[in-house]
């Protein structure tokens, strides 16, 4: 069974399978649909990377555990982030799973 999903970018990830309690942690409950907004600005979860060989590609982080694309709702600009879910974080719109 192919466990891999199209980013917009074109390339391939893995599905949601997070390995570890830590890195899902690390997620939070950022999956693709979710808003939340932080000290940074509000954010759209567009995908979430979670095969370290493609997140420390995208990343450019060789550390790199996992990754999430995100739109910026002010600019929409959309990039990758590997910034840990903290107690600043809130979830505006949450999706199903």
């Amino acid at each position: 069974m192919d466990r891999s999903t199209e980013t917009l970018r074109g390339t391939r990830q893995a599905s949601l399978d997070v390995s570890t309690p830590t890195i899902t942690a690390q997620i939070g409950p950022r999956i693709p649909g979710t808003v939340y907004d932080n000290a940074s600005g509000v954010f759209r979860v567009l995908s979430v990377v979670t095969d370290p060989s493609e997140a420390r590609r995208v990343l450019r982080r060789n550390a790199a555990r996992f990754a999430v694309l995100i739109e910026d709702l002010h600019t929409r600009d959309r990039h990758y982030t590997g910034a840990t879910w903290t107690g600043s974080d809130r979830v505006l719109k949450a999706v199903a799973a």
